[in-house]
């Protein structure tokens, strides 16, 4: 068979490598405590591991794991996950996720069409002059070919057919640069006058009328000094001399002159066309200006506060709460400034460019849509990744959903331009600065991560929108009495479905499982869920396990801060908010908030799905996974938009556009237009029966829904409805009271049903030697001209592949726990793949093509521990 040479990675400028993990000793102490071991601590003492879980745990009726070594392991039976359907047919052995390859996911759009890779070449915005007005770019025409969604593909912005620019985005682009049009009157010192001092109001005035671009202030000869207000005073801070500034008065030749050759940049010092080293756009100076309440005791005066400044501006400045210091007995302050449009920093390599650019750029619709493969990255991580690369606020892009960790998988992403084009995209993505297009076209995506297919679109994607995601999945050393016992076995998930378990990607892979933080928060109980999430966790890479110990044990936060890798989100924006405190760090909370506001909520739904992995296995020991019985819930009728299931990726919260307790709230940056159709959006519980002794025959299994925890939902009849709230009772919740005096935190609830049937499922038997041999090809790979698989007749081991499609927030790996009745957490996994009888040909077939380790570095063996 034909071989595919191991291609070498660049080494990454950001990341350091790391040393595989290291596992710490058993006898070693799990430290619980947020703050450092110091004297003044008293009372801090290690947590017993089973402690973790939540006390409900104990109503599961399995005593918690542990691993040979004393090191606690979370387990399917530990999140609720026990039963099956199809119990009478024989397990079939085989090893799930061996290799990244073998588990390759797609999404499915909202017109059901499969969303694959299709160009890696650079797109292009418009026609080159001189050439048709139809004429485009071939990548952008074959995303566009791809993706029957409506969709803003400029062309060439003087083509009469051409999209024009809508009067809002018009309007955006005009108070971008512009002062307010809209003058002050009597009106908002009116509506202001009740929650600011006169102070306060008059530094406001002065903000608004300056305009969003602050002012150039000169000074014995140095230009662009910008003003910074705080309360009660205005400070000046230098920005940078005149001469590394382009004069935004100056002619045509001029700009032409800095945008074509590689001088001083519009805004940031030496950089290159137009374009400064860091730096920003010349519109788009930083803003420093802010102004500040006096502290406001009242949560009702702070929410009118916020809505007062929503009304009078229209959006164009924010107000939130102020983090920068604690909160005191009088309340806390509000900060109002500046709307901040568009993403991020702009400058650098293939960033924003400068004035001479932005009429030309302003023609274009305000979002960029493309197709990202990640391989072995979370969604977050690999959104986080790309912020930095694009250099834009990671707020700015946006996905339908969120994709497994390991594995390759495939989905579009939306960023909010700004004044990018998809070609400076493209070219920041691929590090054009430092490869050559050559190289981008031969050599996978750095990190793991690639993207292409670009348009342009008047919106940026939501949660939610899909109908689901393609998966094409290999089963290695598979071991089964017979095909018959195959075949019962596929057939039984293909008629009878699966149980519609939240897999255990929902909880982690950690020794703390993320719905026991998600517990901690719904009881208010910040200190602890902060606690669970710095505590140290066995088998971390060396990095994390110091950057932990610099904290907890040593007290350094500095040191703490330096360690601790920028792909630990959670616990990196916890240190943070500690070092902003100056160390403080009773304010939990507090900390808490400045989390990036998904992750956060990812905590709280991982705990309601807990507690419905839980219900559903014992109503299926109850009753049976066969039929309909009385007490069942179903839908009087089906859900619309929320896809045929009836649920969406992401469980239903209270989502206030409003609310004061919100640090990161997902509707800054928004213009009015997105706020008033963000607040239309208010979830509609659902009407759901309660079937009856006369009713039930009418309805079959496929019909049953679950309730996930929350207000606004019912309960199933009978002992089971008894049996849900006494999981919720012993875990210190009140069934029927789900509102939280934060806003975020306050549970609607949502229904899912307890089945899944597969759609599109084939499968089919292979042969192979060599484990790291891929006998599935990842899109990019396709594209870069790598060996396709080989199927080898006379192979020494089995392998299964399953193509199927599951609709949103169902998972692969429960309908594949199905088949193999075995566990399928990622630490059970490794084991089988390390004690697997094919291991030992490893490398026997020369040339397999090398994957990536959680590091980012190329490895041959893909099936290591998560982090």
């Amino acid at each position: 068979m034909s071989s595919a040479a191991i291609r070498e990675r660049e080494n990454d400028e950001e990341l350091a490598r790391s040393p595989k993990r290291t596992k710490l000793d058993a006898d070693e102490h799990i430290v619980a405590d947020t703050s450092p071991l110091t004297d003044s601590k008293e009372g801090s003492s290690a947590v017993a591991a089973e402690s973790v879980l939540p006390p409900s745990h104990a109503l599961l009726g399995i005593a918690p794991s542990f691993a040979s070594n004393g090191l606690r392991q979370v387990l399917q039976t530990d999140v609720g996950i026990s039963e099956y359907i199809s119990r009478d047919v024989p397990p079939i052995s085989g090893i799930i996720k061996q290799r990244f390859t073998d588990f390759l996911v797609f999404e499915v759009n909202q017109d059901n069409q499969v969303i694959h890779l299709k160009s890696l070449d650079m797109p292009e915005s418009s026609s080159k002059k001189g050439k048709g007005n139809d004429e485009g770019s071939s990548s952008t025409a074959v995303a566009e070919a791809s993706m029957a969604q409506p969709q803003e593909l400029v062309t060439n912005p003087e083509s009469n057919t051409a999209e024009e620019p809508s009067a809002d985005t018009e309007a955006k682009g005009k108070d971008d640069s512009t002062p307010a049009d809209t003058p002050w009157n009597d009106q908002f010192t009116e509506k202001l006058a009740p929650y600011l001092s006169e102070a306060s109001i008059g530094q406001l005035k002065t903000m608004f009328l300056e305009g969003r671009e602050p002012p150039r202030v000169t000074d014995s000869g140095w230009g662009g000094r910008l003003t910074k207000t705080t309360e009660g005073s205005i400070e000046t801070l230098d920005a940078v001399k005149p001469s590394e500034e382009a004069d935004t008065s100056q002619d045509d030749d001029t700009v032409k002159r800095g945008k074509n050759r590689g001088g001083r940049g519009d805004r940031g010092g030496r950089g290159g066309r137009g374009r400064g080293r860091g730096g920003r756009q010349g519109g788009d100076r930083e803003d420093h200006r802010k102004v500040l309440s006096e502290p406001i005791s009242s949560k009702t005066d702070r929410t009118a506060l916020h809505q007062v400044v929503r009304e009078l501006f229209g959006g164009k400045l924010d107000s939130e709460t102020d983090m920068s210091t604690p909160a005191g007995d009088n309340g806390s302050r509000i900060v109002i400034k500046w709307s901040r449009r568009g993403g991020g920093r702009g400058g650098g390599r293939g960033g924003r460019g400068g004035r001479g650019e932005r009429s030309d750029r302003g023609n274009h619709p305000p979002y960029i849509h493309f197709t990202l493969q990640k391989t072995n990255r979370d969604t977050q991580d690999a959104l986080g990744y790309l912020s930095r690369t694009l250099h834009v606020n990671i707020k700015d892009l946006a996905v339908a959903g969120t994709k497994d960790k390991r594995g390759v998988t495939v989905q579009r992403v939306s960023l909010r331009r700004g004044n990018k084009t998809v070609e400076d995209v493209w070219k920041s993505a691929n590090q054009s600065n430092r490869r050559s297009v050559q190289e981008i076209l031969s050599q996978r995506g750095d990190r793991g991560v690639r993207i292409a297919d670009f348009n342009y679109r008047k919106a940026g994607l939501e949660l939610g929108m899909l109908k689901g995601n393609a998966f094409v999945i290999t089963l290695r050393n598979v071991q089964v009495e017979n095909v018959g016992t195959l075949d019962r076995a596929m057939n039984s998930i293909k008629h009878k479905g699966f149980i519609n378990y939240y897999g255990m990607q929902r909880f982690g892979t950690a020794a703390v499982p993320t719905h026991s933080i998600g517990l901690a928060i719904l009881k208010s109980d910040w200190h602890k869920a902060v606690s669970l999430i710095l505590q140290n966790r066995p088998g971390e890479h060396p990095e994390v396990v110091a950057a932990r110990d610099a904290w907890l044990v040593d007290g350094n936060l500095d040191r703490a801060l330096a360690l601790m890798p920028r792909r630990v989100v959670a616990e990196r924006c916890i240190l943070e908010s500690y070092k902003k405190q100056g160390g403080e760090t009773r304010n939990a909370m507090g900390a808490l908030s400045t989390i990036p506001r998904n992750l956060r909520l990812m905590y709280v739904h991982a705990y309601q799905s807990y507690v419905w992995n839980a219900i559903v296995s014992e109503r299926i020991r109850i009753h049976g996974p066969d039929k309909a019985v009385p007490g069942d819930l179903v839908f009087e009728s089906e859900p619309a938009a929320k896809g045929e299931s009836g649920e969406n990726d992401e469980m239903e919260v209270d989502d206030d556009a409003g609310n004061e307790e919100q640090a990161m709230p997902e509707g800054k940056g928004m213009s009015s237009r997105e706020r008033k159709k963000a607040a239309k959006a208010a979830y509609v519980a659902p009407s759901i029966k309660i079937l009856t002794e006369e009713d039930a025959h009418r309805y079959s299994i496929f019909d049953v829904v679950m309730p996930l925890p929350g207000r606004d939902v019912d309960y199933p009849g009978g002992t089971l409805g008894e049996r849900y709230r006494e999981f919720l009772r012993l875990d210190g919740l009140d069934p029927d009271n789900f509102i939280r005096k934060q806003k975020e935190y306050t549970l609607n609830g949502s229904y899912r049903k307890i089945l899944q049937v597969p759609k599109d499922l084939s499968w089919s038997t292979l042969r192979y030697t060599d484990p790291d041999v891929p006998l599935a090809q990842a899109d990019e790979d396709k594209l870069l001209g790598f060996d396709p698989p080989v199927v080898v007749d006379d192979g020494k081991f089995s392998a299964l592949q399953i193509t199927l499609t599951l609709g949103t927030a169902a998972y692969a790996t429960m309908a594949l726990r199905e088949v193999t009745k075995t566990e399928t957490s990622s630490h059970f996994q490794t084991g089988l793949t390390q004690a697997s009888e094919d291991q030992q040909f490893r490398g026997v077939v020369a040339g397999g093509v090398a994957e990536l380790d959680d590091d980012g570095t190329e490895m041959e063996a893909s099936n290591t521990l998560d982090s």
